[in-house]
């Protein structure tokens, strides 16, 4: 707590925004008084999984434009440690596919929340939807005969 003010803090990578990203938010609004958003740096994303599909710039211009948040910062690591002691961080809220990772926390006097995404939306199904969505208009596509091109018959 910093001038009787709840300091809370969530962070990700945001790529290809939705509306999970913008409900975690929402949330952890409303545990506090101050709300940090950390976005996760292109060089950290990549140490834990594929590269974003939107660059860090763009995604932290997103997060920026929102009306959430009071501040947004860039995320340079996993280890929330320094930062929760530089930001007199009380709350921390994360989706819960990282449920356990950020218990170190709470021996630091953090209050931590997993938010659930649930089934909904994630930017890796909207990926895997648009790589499937993609492949099947390529197979219709070389599979239909154009009239206007002439096939020899040796090339068939």
């Amino acid at each position: 707590m910093y001038n009787n003010r709840v300091v809370v803090y969530t962070s990700g990578t945001f790529d290809m925004f939705h509306s999970n990203h913008l409900k975690m938010i929402e949330y952890a609004r409303g545990l506090g008084d101050t709300l940090i958003v950390g976005v996760s740096t292109d060089e950290l994303v990549c140490s834990y999984k594929r590269p974003p599909v939107i660059p860090f710039e763009e995604r932290i211009a997103i997060l920026k434009a929102l009306r959430y948040p009071d501040v947004v910062i860039p995320q340079h690591s996993l280890d929330h440690t320094e930062l929760v002691k530089k930001l007199n961080i009380d709350v921390f809220v994360v989706g819960d596919d990282w449920t356990g990772k950020y218990d170190y926390l709470k021996d630091l006097g953090v209050t931590v929340f997993y938010f659930p995404y649930g089934d909904g939306v994630s930017s890796t199904k909207i990926k895997e939807e648009i790589l499937e969505n993609y492949i099947s208009l390529k197979n219709q596509h070389e599979t239909k005969a154009n009239p206007d091109v002439k096939v020899r018959d040796e090339d068939k």
